[in-house]
């Protein structure tokens, strides 16, 4: 057996933090598309906002497999929520730069070590599916390593990128 059932619940909750992550990178993501003038940027943020969905999906099926009911259904956890907070303030004020660091750095970041540390005991244990979590972390990698990059781009020639991204389906200023 792969995980026993003392690990269970632990990984579920670890698990159950990275889905709820997933979901807030979507939602700040799909804001911050609304908001930015960059036509590249606000595709790379709309890309984001499918794969974060994709993500957050995942993870309730590893959670959903690998928890007691209860777990399932647990609400959020408070440090999330109150950085979820803190986000949606940032996205209110239309602060794009203290998002992106919030989100496409600090969040990323935070999701890209916690899949790199579960993937070391994966395979160590042979996992399956090595092919798809492979595919999970780099995207996570890439998505951090990609907004940083923007907003070196962006914010140090005093650009602002406060602006709608006009004629996007589905995307809504908050």
């Amino acid at each position: 057996m792969l995980v026993s059932r003392d690990e269970r619940v632990p990984i579920a909750r670890l698990l159950t933090f990275l889905e709820h992550g997933e979901r807030m990178a979507h939602d700040c993501a799909k804001a911050q598309a609304a908001l930015t003038v960059d036509s590249g940027t606000c595709r790379f943020l709309l890309s984001q906002v499918k794969q974060e969905a994709m993500h957050a999906r995942v993870f309730q099926g590893a959670i959903a497999w690998l928890a007691p009911k209860h777990l399932r259904d647990a609400p959020f956890l408070p440090a999330l929520e109150e950085y979820r907070r803190i986000l949606e303030d940032a996205l209110a004020r239309r602060d794009l730069m203290e998002t992106f660091l919030a989100e496409q750095v600090v969040l990323e970041g935070l999701g890209e070590a916690i899949l790199t540390h579960i993937e070391q005991g994966l395979v160590k244990r042979a996992a399956p599916f090595g092919s798809l979590r492979r595919i999970l972390l780099s995207r996570k990698k890439r998505t951090m390593v990609s907004g940083a990059a923007r907003s070196n781009r962006q914010w140090p020639r005093g650009e602002s990128m406060q602006r709608r991204c006009v004629g996007k389906p589905g995307v809504t200023s908050p």
